[in-house]
């Protein structure tokens, strides 16, 4: 895959993701530090997590601040523009969070398996690069981290996950199975996002 175009989308998968940041520091009436906080740590909490775990230091975004830019200007937008009463569509924000996602899932199994030969490994690496950052952001509100609720949300990150290191280990190249594992991720989430799906929860009877 053409390195400027995954690097393009990995950008606009940071802003998705900052934008869920602070549209949600908004509804808690958060000032601008705590938007930039939560925005902040939306976008690239899993990404710090996984680099920090892989010994893949410094982490991505002290050696390319561009990620911080565009968190930085996406923070400061978002917060201008929701302020007007024009409204998107309900799906557009989650639609784009769901390519962010499974680009963020692809490139964090691709770089744990340059790091290591673990497929498992690389499975935990990816989820917790796309859904690490929104857990993040879930505690410093006080909020039941989305992913542990009945939303198929980190289970597409998961298959996704799967795809891309089965692709690997049997012989396709780094492309085609980076592809195999973005597209199955993008999929699943954009399937649960269309017809409502959900996981079965779990609770006990009193």
């Amino acid at each position: 895959m053409d390195s400027m175009l995954l690097y393009s989308i990995d950008l606009f998968g940071t802003a998705v993701f900052a934008i869920s940041g602070v549209l949600l520091a908004g509804r808690l009436k958060m000032d601008p530090f705590g938007v930039a906080v939560l925005g902040s740590v939306t976008a690239i909490g899993g990404g710090t997590i996984r680099d920090m775990a892989l010994g893949a230091t410094p982490v991505f975004w002290i050696t390319d601040t561009n990620y911080l830019w565009t968190i930085l200007i996406t923070c400061l937008l978002t917060m201008l523009i929701v302020r007007r009463p024009k409204r998107l569509a309900w799906w557009i924000l989650p639609v784009c969070d769901a390519i962010g996602l499974a680009v963020f899932v692809g490139i964090g199994v691709e770089k744990t398996m340059a790091y290591q030969d673990s497929a498992l490994v690389a499975v935990i690496m990816g989820v917790i690069t796309g859904c690490g950052g929104g857990i993040i952001r879930d505690v410093l509100a006080r909020e039941v981290p989305m992913v542990l609720r009945s939303e198929v949300y980190a289970t597409a990150c998961i298959i996704g996950g799967v795809f891309h290191t089965t692709a690997l280990a049997m012989g396709h190249d780094s492309d085609t199975a980076f592809l195999a594992g973005v597209f199955s991720t993008l999929l699943i989430r954009l399937g649960a996002i269309r017809w409502h799906l959900s996981l079965p929860t779990f609770a006990l009877n009193r």
